[in-house]
């Protein structure tokens, strides 16, 4: 449910901070307890309403009404069992402790009286106004007979009370103000809320002090009464410790007869195991007064028990533990190869820290994050790293931590109080320089209980790491030496300190080849060996491995696909499972269907002929590249353009643009001048329901135009991508890798690239590069001299063609000509 956000609405008396009309505020009930002015309480809420009002407060203005019930032992809170006179108060902390309870801590301001409960769920609210007392009615002299009383009596109480501490008798018995000194007593003493409630509520100075000193004089009496009684226990209690005493002794006796296993060896057995730590003598220092404040604890103290299990889980802690690091940069090569197809970028970076490593010997404060879409191996190749480099692994899930203390631990003093996971984690390694990886650190939450991604900034910092402090713990933890591997899908969730101090690594989308090698060398053996199928009894051929990756899955993983594996030998199992089995089975791309029914996906018909107005451009998607064709009608009309096809405001203003960049070459391509005022054009891309944004269709549209404008054809087997500017230049894009595997896989002879991006076919599939001629581009002339079936039959345009075109350099491999 919901919580309510409340404001104060009264106006307020800007000297004390106490408003001078009527607002309404969160109200919160006390079960047994009255609050006062100026005073600091601790106390716990488990009731859903309270908790609710203390959420409302914290996010408004930490004021809360506290007011007592009549009947303490009513679970419920009805306002007919409230009081009508309450305080004001204002919360300090709010810690979550045990049982999904609230341990609060407030600060009492002023008193306040209610005029209304106006609502009563989610939580209480109240509408109250400030009630002050009312001016001294008594002449000077008998106020401070009244007071002298008071102190005396309070002096009397403190003296017989065994609880009161003397430095709160001190400060009492040093007021000499009536008013202060009536709610401090009031606020301090231990006796029952009805008669607390009663001063509260009384307005006059004067008669609360009478109230005031007729309790304490009660009070008086009952602890003389409670001290006789306890005389006559403690004469019991003398015999009762005798007989502790003698069965003591017996024990030690037993334990004597038993091999000497008392609690004085248990103390020195921590001692010797934490010199051997061989820790660093502050920390050293620490622990063992630790030890000495236990040696004098009873075996059965809660104390005593909160210091072993300290100890225990400071001693699992593997201190000057290390694994020899594995530093032959060859054979790491080849288990990342084995293990991972692809990903050369987070390959080449491990083995350039092994270099690093073996040349300079050390390589503290290596953080990397590995940042792409779900599905893509970033958690698996940590592992492979950690056994290329000889490092013992660990895995952290940061997904949905939203608790501080899951990092940092909790202070050893509350109830099942533990070290927090970075700690947990080398236990768990035994080693200080393990491969420790932070999967999900994009996901990390926050709420009132702290920012888990704080506390990362002391883990990730080469600078601050050297001595991390657990709560729990207590002693620094030198994590200098881990190699911290995080790995992340969104960017722009990671606040920016933590991103800063991790080096980024982006992955993008796997291609249909990679694809295809990770599915035969990897999810094929191992999917046949997890269902229990010989090699030789189960074969997939390469056109049926192609058909599940484009007929079966949309993913930039492999995680679908490994699925349809799975799906694929279990069918298979259970023809191998009858009666009359077959030997062998073989799996071709018409069997499919048969394995894993009705193909999900279908791909668009390939161009086959060339035609006017449509054109060829490529986009990337966030599970690869795919072609889309821009459609160009030109009708007669009043010079209106239409767009449809779900486009974004980028890709309009690229159909924009392309307008604009061919009316400026009317002349050179045999155009009308006026064709934008007599010619309606309306641009589409098929796939209306899906959006569709960004400039690298610019050159697309305008090459569509251009086509359909001067009613030439173009070229079916030419794919292209790229921005364009007003001039007819052609400006570079992102995901040249995706959107050329796309037009590969639907058979393009050509794709027209910006000249910009020839540094990027670096990155492009080697089969790709071996099929497609690659055309860089610095204006639209290229781009339509290459994609038009001809150049329109033109003085100008005919200039062009005959414009020196130079192949400067030609690789073989790649097929890449520049033009200039």
């Amino acid at each position: 449910m919901s919580e309510k956000k409340i404001k104060a609405t009264g106006k307020l008396d800007n000297s004390m901070d106490i408003p001078t009309e009527a607002i309404e505020i969160p109200t919160l009930a006390m079960r047994g307890m009255v609050m006062f002015p100026n005073m600091i309480l601790h106390f716990d809420v488990a009731r859903e309403k309270s908790i609710r009002a203390l959420h409302a407060s914290m996010n408004a203005d930490r004021k809360i009404f506290l007011v007592a019930q009549k009947d303490a032992l009513d679970e419920d809170v009805e306002v007919d069992n409230l009081y009508k006179i309450g305080v004001v108060a204002e919360i300090r902390q709010i810690v979550r402790s045990e049982n999904d309870r609230l341990r609060v801590v407030v600060e009492g301001l002023y008193r306040a009286k209610v005029i209304d409960f106006t609502e009563d769920t989610p939580f209480l609210i109240s509408a109250i106004t400030h009630y002050p007392l009312k001016r001294m009615s008594a002449d000077k002299e008998s106020i401070e007979a009244k007071v002298r009383i008071l102190k005396d009596s309070f002096s009397e109480y403190g003296d017989l009370s065994p609880t009161m501490p003397n430095e709160l008798l001190s400060e009492i018995l040093l007021s000499d103000d009536a008013v202060e000194l009536a709610e401090f007593i009031a606020g301090n003493m231990q006796f029952g809320f009805v008669e607390k409630q009663k001063i509260l509520e009384e307005s006059q100075p004067f008669k609360r002090l009478d109230l005031l000193i007729d309790v304490l004089s009660k009070e008086v009496e009952i602890l003389k009464i409670e001290i006789d009684i306890q005389e006559k226990v403690r004469t019991q209690m003398d015999k009762n410790q005798r007989d502790y005493y003698l069965r003591e002794q017996i024990k030690a006796l037993k334990d004597e007869l038993n091999g000497g296993d008392s609690e004085e060896n248990e103390i020195e057995a921590y001692r010797k195991k934490i010199r051997e730590l061989k820790l660093d003598k502050d920390s050293e220092e620490k622990l063992l007064k630790q030890i000495d404040k236990l040696e004098f604890l009873s075996i059965n103290s809660q104390e005593g028990t909160v210091i072993r299990t300290q100890l225990d889980s400071i001693l699992e802690i593997p201190f000057n533990k290390f694994t020899k690091d594995r530093i032959d940069v060859e054979k790491a090569r080849k288990i990342l190869d084995k293990d991972h197809y692809g990903l050369k970028r987070v390959k080449e970076r491990i083995l350039e820290t092994l270099a690093v490593k073996k040349m300079a010997g050390d390589t503290a404060g290596q953080i990397i994050c590995l940042l792409g879409p779900p599905g893509i191996g970033k958690t698996s190749i940590a592992r492979s790293v950690a056994e290329a480099m000889g490092k013992k692994y660990v895995r952290l899930s940061l997904g949905g931590v939203r608790d501080e203390a899951d990092i940092r631990g909790h202070r050893k003093t509350y109830l099942g109080a533990m070290p927090g996971r970075i700690i947990a984690s080398l236990k768990q390694a035994q080693s200080l320089n393990p491969l420790m990886l932070l999967d999900e650190i994009d996901k990390l939450g926050s709420d009132h209980r702290g920012d888990p991604s704080a506390a990362m900034l002391e883990v990730l910092d080469s600078e601050q790491n050297k001595a991390f402090r657990d709560h729990y713990i207590e002693i620094p933890v030198d994590l200098s030496q881990v190699f911290f591997i995080a790995t992340a899908n969104n960017r722009e969730t990671i606040p920016p300190p933590l991103l800063d101090r991790m080096e980024i690594i982006e992955l993008t989308s796997y291609t249909r080849e990679e694809k295809f090698h990770i599915c035969k060398n990897h999810l094929i053996p191992k999917q046949i060996k997890k269902h229990g199928i010989l090699s030789q009894q189960l074969s997939i051929e390469n056109n049926a491995i192609y058909g599940i990756i484009d007929n079966y899955t949309r993913e930039a993983g492999v995680r679908t696909l490994e699925r349809m594996i799975a799906k694929i030998c279990r069918k298979c199992d259970m023809k191998f499972a009858v009666k009359d089995a077959p030997e062998k089975i073989k799996i071709k791309a018409k069997d499919l269907s048969e394995y894993l029914g009705t193909p999900r996906f279908k791909d668009d018909e390939k161009p086959k002929e060339d035609l006017v107005g449509i054109a060829n451009g490529l986009a990337w998607t966030s599970v690869g590249g795919e072609m889309l064709q821009a459609e160009v009608a030109v009708l007669n009309g009043k010079g209106e353009n239409k767009m449809t096809g779900s486009l974004g405001d980028v890709m309009k203003e690229s159909v924009s643009t392309a307008v604009t960049c061919i009316r400026s070459r009317t002349g050179k391509y045999g155009i009308d001048n006026d064709f934008y005022k007599t010619k309606d054009i309306h641009i589409h891309f098929p796939e209306g329901a899906v959006p569709k944004d960004g400039p690298s269709a610019g050159i697309t549209i305008c090459t569509a135009m251009v086509s359909a404008l001067t009613d030439i054809p173009v070229r079916h087997d030419v794919a292209m991508t790229g921005e364009i500017t007003l001039r007819g230049n052609v400006l570079p894009i992102g995901g040249l890798r995706e959107k050329t595997m796309a037009a590969y896989k639907q058979g393009m002879k050509k794709v027209i690239i910006p000249f910009a991006n020839i540094p990027d076919l670096d990155e492009v599939e080697d089969i790709v590069k071996e099929n497609i001629e690659f055309i860089p581009a610095k204006t639209i002339d290229t781009v339509l001299k290459n994609a038009l079936c001809k150049l329109p039959n033109n003085d100008q345009c005919k200039a062009v063609s005959e414009e020196k075109t130079v192949v400067i350099k030609e690789d073989r491999d790649s097929k890449v000509k520049e033009y200039f």
